[in-house]
């Protein structure tokens, strides 16, 4: 008989390199340009606010996760400790969010090696989504060969950064160019960490595994607050390089590769970004399919999208669903946009997630309030620091969103 709910086959250590594949990519190779653009010499400062706000939020949704440990995240947790307006808004968003941040590393992915084939924009699209396709083949296939390509993946991501920063290290500090910026102003730095938090939400994707890991209650909690700690090393290393190198320049088109000259360690970068890409690309296909999955079982969106295979290792309606929302706005989106629309709609995700994580009654808690208390307040003043034209565009999505919400609930109940 085929069962409703997915098989438990994830371990802690399967459970980290998930999130740290969800998030070493766009995140670590391209953000961090975008960051330093903004931060200047404070980028390091940019990155541990944006780490801490991470952190908070981390806490949060571990507490959720370990109370209610279901697929589906923030969306699930809203129904389940606060109402359902909110809960449909946190699935919309992290729909929205993610389908944004995946459509944004397919890009990144197509143009790095279209610096090789030379390819007109509109080819280069089609690569992005071609690539988009090909993770839909994997993630069809099932959650353990998905695994084990991301494992390949992040540890050649991790293993090129760390070649990156070594190269910065040997760079005689006479031959960098000089620093020309004016003073950074405070605004520069929370709207940088604004766009870094979304560097850091791949343990969003460990909290929607619920059903899929062993012993969710100890493993994902565990799992979150190693992901984050160890991706924060990470990053300030990549960001101390950075504002070594001081680059003068920072186009919407930037990666660490621009940096380094022909040859050997420009190659190794060069591959580890277009390999972290995919990955976090693998991992958001994974993970907004889990939430269209849940949203779907709920009617939310239609019930036909809430079916799985017949090994319950995947759910092809809901991966469908969602891989074509990614291919939509890469069709439609650029680069920098798709990131900064993501930073948005992710950081009013989280701020649900902590008001519903203020919800968990005493005796279930193992974190103190005021954990989530920071993180809401960090994400609501974080996500007001974006360009202003977004945060227009993420209001009418939320407005649709409601319009439609209401619609189906009046329908069904």
């Amino acid at each position: 008989m085929n069962s409703s709910r997915l098989l438990r086959s994830t371990s802690l250590p399967g459970a980290i390199m998930l999130g740290l594949g969800s998030i070493v990519g766009t995140g670590a190779f391209v953000s961090l340009g975008f960051g330093y653009a903004l931060a200047g010499d404070m980028l390091l400062v940019a990155i541990l606010l944006a780490a801490f706000v991470a952190l908070c939020n981390g806490l949060s949704s571990a507490q959720l996760a370990a109370v209610h440990p279901v697929s589906g995240g923030t969306y699930e947790y809203g129904y389940e400790f606060l109402n359902h307006d909110l809960g449909f808004i946190a699935g919309w968003f992290f729909i929205c969010a993610k389908s944004a941040s995946a459509a944004a590393a397919a890009l990144a992915s197509a143009w790095l090696m279209n610096h090789y084939l030379h390819w007109p924009e509109p080819a280069v699209i089609g690569l992005a989504v071609a690539l988009l396709l090909g993770i839909t083949a994997l993630v069809l296939a099932g959650l353990k060969r998905s695994n084990q390509v991301n494992a390949v993946l992040v540890s050649l991501a991790i293993l090129s950064l760390m070649v990156f920063v070594v190269w910065s290290a040997q760079q005689p500090q006479a031959l960098l160019p000089a620093a020309t910026r004016e003073p950074v102003a405070g605004s520069d730095i929370f709207a940088a960490s604004a766009l870094l938090f979304v560097a850091y939400t791949g343990y969003g994707r460990i909290a929607t595994m619920g059903e899929e890991v062993r012993s969710p209650r100890r493993t994902i909690p565990r799992a979150i607050v190693a992901t984050v700690f160890l991706v924060t090393l990470l990053y300030c290393a990549v960001g101390w390089a950075l504002v070594r190198l001081r680059p003068i320049q920072v186009g919407e088109d930037f990666i660490l590769t621009q940096l380094i000259p022909s040859g050997w360690v420009h190659n190794m970068v060069f591959i580890g970004a277009i390999f972290a890409m995919l990955g976090v690309a693998l991992n958001l296909v994974l993970g907004v399919s889990r939430v269209v999955l849940a949203m779907a079982r709920r009617r939310d969106l239609p019930l036909a999208w809430s079916r799985l295979n017949i090994a319950n290792t995947s759910a092809p309606a809901a991966t469908l669903v969602t891989v074509a929302i990614m291919i939509f706005i890469a069709l439609f989106g650029g680069i920098k946009l798709a990131w900064t629309f993501s930073a948005f709609t992710v950081l009013i995700y989280y701020s649900i997630t902590n008001l519903a994580a203020l919800r968990v009654k005493t005796a279930q808690r193992f974190i103190a309030k005021v954990w989530s208390v920071l993180g809401l307040v960090g994400c609501l003043g974080l996500a007001f620091m974006v360009d202003f034209e977004v945060i227009s565009v993420g209001i009418i999505v939320l407005v649709i969103g409601l319009i439609w919400h209401r619609y189906r609930f009046t329908k069904t109940y």
